[in-house]
């Protein structure tokens, strides 16, 4: 995780993201690089834009939900039982397997 933290700091600061620059950000935080999770990373983000992926990791709007504090909370809805189905989605591939 520490990796990708790196990556988003060199984005944000308009610096070219290599493995080199993302083991000298984590080596000057006092953290060990995982040689294997940043080739990932690298791999990864050379079929994807940073931008794109913050696109798209923020466009789905997070619902919120409070009570105030006089009113009742609202009775939940009855459960209904949910179908077993067979997970057929392919494993992501890509920056998207790290997570």
């Amino acid at each position: 995780m520490e990796s990708i933290y790196a990556a988003l700091l060199l984005h944000t600061a308009s610096k070219k993201i290599t493995e080199a620059s993302i083991e000298k950000v984590l080596t000057a935080a006092g953290v060990e690089p995982d040689k294997s999770q940043i080739s990932k990373i690298i791999a990864g983000l050379k079929e994807k834009k940073i931008d794109e992926i913050i696109a798209s990791a923020t466009a789905t709007p997070v619902m919120a939900t409070s009570v105030s504090g006089g009113a009742e909370p609202a009775k939940e809805a009855p459960k209904k039982e949910k179908k077993e189905e067979e997970d057929t989605e392919a494993e992501p591939t890509g920056i998207g397997s790290l997570f």
